[in-house]
């Protein structure tokens, strides 16, 4: 795979189906997917990482990524996924100087020539003053004298030694995750790894593009990696390679998409989910967005606008279609990994699926009446569709600062701004409930009118 990625011809000056794009980019802001929502979401989970990290005391960083670092869910929608990162233990590069790093960390060595492209075993180079014991249980012989750090037991180790609380269910292991559920929220943990890895990201850095602009580029680079615990399935070697991984630096970018590259993101992973429908992780958000990724590279920016959406999202079905047909897509960031590597795609679901996309190629702007949450807008009267809108951000934000209260330690017995969102919650709660009642809806259960809200 070339290290360009994705590649079109050229962009016609004249787009098509202008007018539709403008509507359904201004749908899209009426659906919570605008600038202002999407910033404040992301600020209120920065605000939660730091304070779960103030309460670790310096011993790990939590790091929220994915959708809900992205602005792009509301507050139930979707799962939140953390990294906890662990401080006394680094991860270097080979040829990576290592005189630098403080004694009391613990260093391990990457191992990258005879594992998959953005894939690595980890070396122990030194101990650090006082190594984890969770990291030295998950110490194994590499049949050299050598200590080698298992992934899959350094996974199992967190599962055993960290009990979930008293209102938290802990769930079976999916790959690197070790997902739960505290209270009715959905949580997937990953227990990563620092990764200092200066030569992939210089790479990265070095290749000639239209965005992101260079102070993001040097943003991304600054912000390094981490190496999760997962290998690459079917590997002989999968129970103790570990993936090389972005996630801080893939917030950064796209939270630097502008809007129309933000609105094909949702479109697309809405496709996804509610056209493809996979079931064992054939196509994934990751994906989705790796596909926008190379699209915003190769492309000027200004050809992205409100008037030109409905080609991005052709070119978008294009590249997975693409994608799909070859089990060929390139990591952004390692344009080495092939993210369709190891899916496990069919003969036959490949067919129906690239059927599929041809159809919704064909169709124009009506396709986007086979995504529900569209659909459903569409059909929905402007007035009210508005009004319901409005309150269900509002509502989102009330609960996002309650979040934080209640991470900060307020007791909402006492604190008077807990106090006063619970008050305006019931307010909206009432108005919602009132609406739906005039309008033939009989909802009583003002929790059920409240998690609709957060839906």
């Amino acid at each position: 795979m070339a290290d360009e990625g994705i590649r079109r011809g050229e962009v016609p000056k004249q787009f098509q189906n202008e007018q539709a794009s403008a509507e359904t980019s201004t749908l899209m802001n009426v659906l919570g997917y605008g600038p202002h929502i999407r910033q404040a979401r992301i600020e209120a989970y920065k605000a939660s990482d730091r304070h779960y990290t103030a309460l670790a005391r310096g011993t790990v960083t939590w790091i929220t990524t994915g959708s809900k670092a992205e602005g792009l869910t509301s507050f139930m929608e979707s799962d939140r996924d953390q990294l906890i990162v662990k401080e006394s233990v680094i991860c270097l590069e080979d040829g990576v100087d290592s005189s630098s790093v403080p004694v009391e960390k613990t260093i391990f060595r990457s191992c990258s020539r005879i594992s998959y492209s953005g894939h690595c075993r980890l070396l122990l180079e030194k101990d650090g003053t006082r190594i984890h014991k969770l990291v030295n249980n998950a110490l194994c012989d590499d049949g050299f004298g050598r200590g080698l750090l298992s992934s899959d037991l350094y996974v199992n180790q967190w599962l055993n030694e960290h009990k979930p609380g008293e209102k938290a269910v802990q769930h079976e292991r999916t790959g690197p995750s070790t997902p739960c559920t505290v209270h009715f929220l959905e949580r997937d943990i990953v227990h990563a790894l620092h990764f200092y890895c200066p030569s992939i990201l210089t790479r990265w850095a070095a290749r000639h593009r239209y965005w992101p602009s260079a102070d993001v580029v040097r943003e991304v680079v600054s912000l390094g990696a981490f190496v999760s615990p997962v290998g690459v399935k079917g590997s002989d070697y999968e129970h103790v390679e570990w993936r090389m991984c972005f996630n801080t630096g893939e917030n950064v970018l796209i939270n630097n998409l502008n809007d129309t590259q933000v609105y094909l993101y949702v479109l697309l992973k809405m496709v996804k989910k509610d056209v493809l429908k996979p079931q064992k992780k054939e196509v994934t958000s990751f994906t989705v967005k790796n596909i926008v990724l190379w699209i915003a590279e190769n492309n000027p920016h200004s050809w992205f606008h409100e008037r030109s959406l409905f080609h991005w999202l052709h070119e978008g079905l294009y590249a997975l279609r693409v994608a799909i047909d070859t089990k060929e897509l390139p990591y952004y960031l390692i344009p080495g990994r092939n993210l369709m590597a190891a899916c496990a795609l069919d003969h036959e679901q490949k067919r129906s699926w690239i059927a599929t996309i041809d159809e919704m190629m064909t169709e124009g702007p009506r396709m986007i009446l086979r995504l529900p949450k569209i659909r459903q807008a569409i059909i929905a009267h402007p007035e009210p569709l508005r009004w319901y809108s409005g309150r269900r951000i509002e509502v989102e934000m009330l609960v996002l600062i309650w979040m934080n209260r209640l991470a900060l330690g307020m007791d909402e017995e006492t604190d008077v701004i807990m106090q006063a969102i619970s008050r305006r919650q019931t307010e909206i709660e009432r108005e919602v409930r009132m609406r739906m009642i005039m309008e033939g809806a009989r909802e009583n259960d003002r929790c059920n009118v409240l998690f609709s809200l957060l839906m």
